[in-house]
This record gives structure tokens, C-alpha cells and sequence, in this order.
């Protein structure tokens, strides 16, 4: 029995050795060799917390590429404010929604009107979420169930509302934003963590279900976005250890890498890019 286990730290030991290497050369290359991005104008993007933050520039950033940009918030002013500013850029195929994604009944009442008023959403972008910065102990019991219904539970509800229209249309493309919290848990995130792992879970499993039920024929894509600490007044006063090593992202460059990640059809993307790959060698340590 021991034997047996000495044997197989050393199997993980060599599967360490050669995964390292091997993640750095396959992002090294994907920079070298970028996948060639896909065209989005005129897709129909509708983009979840686009009030501010990451889905502000999200929005302003597809409706700089042509697409037809469909703004969801429960904030109206800070919606119509993300609506207003784009038009003024001269694009004028953007619409602004208000919608808790919390609340079903929600989802699917605005979900009816973007369809009848826009059109079918071809890509949709679950970007809402939040947080409260603070011992689970300290926590109410509103803002448990808050954190879950937004970070999660909007997602089932908005693939509920505009996935049967892609799967009839065999088009389109989910692109949920997760938190690299999913694969590494910090302090004060006993609830927003496993809230953003759930994100990663889900959406791993639909799209290997729609890949078996469709037998292989599926051209609906999903994309997962991880990105680090993102400054986007959620969260205040957080201190880095390393702020030269782990600084801070904006919400324009982590929007930017966004879009990419969905034109480039990535299943996976970290941002930075190096989290992912620092993720799955932990694995095997």
C-alpha cells in the first residue's frame, strides 16, 4: 500500500513537470497566434448589470462593432444613461430594459418585450452580480439568499428565457462572467466563491448537454470569463500583498478581453490570461 502510494505522487509529480510547460507554450502561442475574431455586427447582444461597471463598457464596446445592443439593469437611470451615452457616440441600435434578474416573473416579461420590440437574442452576456465584503457571520440572511439569486440564479432564468431560440435557430452564443473566486476562495467570499464556482459548473454542463443531444451538431457556443479583482466600486478598500504582481483590473480592458474571449469562441477565459493556466496545474500539485 505504500508502494502504491509513493507511485502515484510520483505519476502526479510527472504530471505536474509536464503540464507546466505545457500551458505556457500553449499561451505563448495563442498570443503569438491569435484565433482569428468573429464578426458581430448586427448580432443582437443583450448584456445583464449594463448599468455601470463591466456591462457599461460591454455594451459601449459591441455597439462600437455594429452589433444591436439590448441593455438590462435594475438600475433605469444608470440603464438609460449607458443607452444615452452610446447614442450620442451615432449608434442608435441600442435599448435600454429595466430588469431584476433576480425575480423570474422579471426575466421573462422583459424577455417577451425584447423579442417582440428588438428581435431574437443571438448572444447573451450574464454579466450582473455582486457582493457583500463580509464574515459569512456577519452576513443577513437577504443577502445570502441576494448573492445566489443574482449570481446565480438569474442565469437559469435568462438561458430559460433566449436559449429555445437559439437551439431552433441552431445559433448563438452564452457568455457568462465568473470570477477566478471560482477556483481560488477568499476571504470574505464563503458566499459570493461558491457562487461563482456554480457559474463555472453551469455552464460546463449545458453545453455538454446540448453537445449530446444535438449529437455533435451543436453551433450554439459558450464562453466563461474569470477575471481577477475588477475595480468597479463593488468592493472598497481592498489591499493587494503583491499590487505590482495582482493589480487591479479596469472594467474597460476586463470588457475588452470580454469580447474577445466570445469573438474568438473561447470556452474558458481568465483574465489575466495566466490564472487559468496557474489553476489547472494546482490541480496536480
Amino acid at each position: 500500500m505504500v508502494m502504491v502510494k509513493y507511485i502515484l505522487f510520483l505519476i502526479q509529480i510527472l504530471l505536474l513537470i509536464l503540464k507546466v510547460p505545457y500551458y505556457i507554450f500553449k499561451d505563448v502561442y495563442r498570443l503569438i497566434n491569435p484565433i482569428k475574431e468573429k464578426n458581430v455586427a448586427g448580432e443582437i447582444v443583450l448584456i445583464t448589470g449594463a448599468g455601470h461597471g463591466i456591462g457599461k463598457e460591454l455594451a459601449i464596446g459591441y455597439a462600437s462593432l455594429g452589433a444591436t445592443v439590448v441593455c438590462w439593469d435594475i438600475n433605469e437611470d444608470t440603464n438609460n444613461e449607458t443607452m444615452n451615452y452610446i447614442k450620442r457616440t451615432g449608434k442608435n441600435s441600442v435599448y435600454a430594459y429595466q430588469c431584476n434578474v433576480a425575480d423570474r416573473e422579471d426575466v421573462f416579461r422583459i424577455a417577451k418585450k425584447v423579442k417582440e420590440e428588438v428581435g431574437d437574442v443571438t448572444i447573451l452576456v450574464n454579466n450582473a452580480g455582486i457582493v457583500f465584503p463580509k464574515l459569512f457571520l456577519k452576513q443577513s440572511l437577504d443577502e445570502i439568499a441576494q448573492v445566489i439569486n443574482v449570481n446565480v440564479m438569474a442565469h437559469y432564468w435568462t438561458l430559460k428565457a433566449f436559449l429555445p431560440s437559439m437551439i431552433e435557430k441552431n445559433y448563438g452564443h452564452i457568455v457568462s462572467v465568473s470570477s477566478v473566486s471560482a477556483f481560488l476562495p477568499l476571504f470574505f467570499g464563503t458566499t459570493y466563491c461558491p457562487s461563482k464556482s456554480a457559474i463555472k459548473a453551469m455552464m460546463e454542463s449545458i453545453s455538454d448537454e446540448l453537445r449530446i443531444i444535438s449529437r455533435g451538431k451543436s453551433a450554439i457556443k459558450f464562453t466563461t470569463v474569470y477575471p481577477y479583482f475588477v475595480n468597479t466600486g463593488l468592493v472598497t478598500n481592498f489591499k493587494f500583498r503583491l499590487p505590482r504582481l495582482l493589480p487591479e483590473l479596469s472594467p474597460q480592458e476586463v470588457a475588452s478581453s470580454i469580447i474577445n474571449a466570445q469573438r474568438q469562441n473561447y470556452e474558458n477565459k481568465s483574465i489575466p490570461s495566466y490564472w487559468l493556466s496557474i489553476s489547472k496545474i494546482g490541480r496536480y500539485v
